[in-house]
């Protein structure tokens, strides 16, 4: 793919399309346009993919949106800055003339007890795990309220509703996600716009890849980790991609206000040790 890196210019005028043009042979998702945060690598990466496959014209929000997958249109944003998130969303419109889909995916990881984290350090993993979301969206709904189809889904985790070890940060900010999914379901409902949220339970990403690599014993570390789910590995970001494709789609317009659990059962299986 080029590396051409989008630079934000003014915003266009969004373009309608009847709804019954959006589910085509060629996909469900073709004539829409998405924009995925943190989607150059990892979880957003694959979902990239996923919605480029049915169909989607996808803006991939980064703050190095070079590595973006082969077709997406990298466009550089930081979802700590309000500035930039709101430039990048003007490009997204400039380039497709409209936005129908939102799928808010950047963040980071932190580890340690409710001890180990200074204040600054609370404050800089909400402003992105957070706040970010709140940027993102906040610019993306006058261009959402215009589409036939719009949705939005957050990347929450298992760590917001199950208690895991040396997650405190990280926890209550992907509890916060979900309950602020909740609470932009209802809001926006009525404007027809659909709000999820996905739940991955440890997921085989960068991120956990450098975890592993800094353990003392990376081998017994990962097998831990797989123990922890009940069907015995990591969760693939394929695996979590198809669930938000699920979760945007035109096709699930029934489905809001949930969070959806792709954990290998962590959150609802209590299977009886093997013998």
């Amino acid at each position: 793919m080029s590396d051409r890196v989008v630079n934000p210019e003014p915003a266009g005028t969004a373009g309608a399309v009847s709804p019954d043009a959006v589910v085509t042979a060629t996909g469900e998702f073709a004539g829409l346009v998405a924009a995925v945060t943190g989607g150059a690598s990892g979880i957003g990466a694959a979902i990239t993919t996923r919605l480029q496959a049915a169909g989607a014209r996808v803006a991939v929000l980064d703050r190095e949106p070079a590595g973006a997958p082969e077709g997406a249109e990298p466009i550089r944003c930081d979802v700590s800055d309000d500035a930039s998130v709101t430039a990048a969303v003007d490009a997204v419109i400039a380039r497709f003339g409209r936005l129908d889909i939102v799928i808010n995916n950047a963040g980071i990881g932190a580890q340690g007890s409710v001890e180990d984290n200074a204040d600054d350090e609370w404050h800089r993993v909400f402003d992105v795990n957070v706040l970010g979301m709140v940027r993102v969206s906040r610019a993306a709904l006058p261009h959402l309220r215009k589409s036939p189809s719009a949705a939005i889904v957050n990347t929450a985790s298992i760590a917001a509703t199950a208690g895991l070890p040396q997650r405190a940060l990280y926890s209550a900010t992907k509890g916060a996600v979900l309950s602020l999914t909740r609470a932009m379901a209802a809001d926006h409902l009525r404007e027809g716009i659909r709000v999820n949220a996905v739940n991955p339970g440890t997921a085989d990403t960068p991120w956990v890849g450098r975890l592993l690599e800094s353990a003392t014993d990376p081998e017994a570390e990962r097998a831990a980790l797989n123990a922890r789910q009940p069907h015995g590995r990591l969760v693939s970001p394929e695996e979590v991609a198809g669930a938000v494709a699920y979760l945007a789609s035109p096709l699930s317009g029934s489905t809001t206000g949930i969070g959806l659990f792709v954990d290998g059962g962590m959150q609802e299986l209590r299977l009886r040790p093997q013998q």
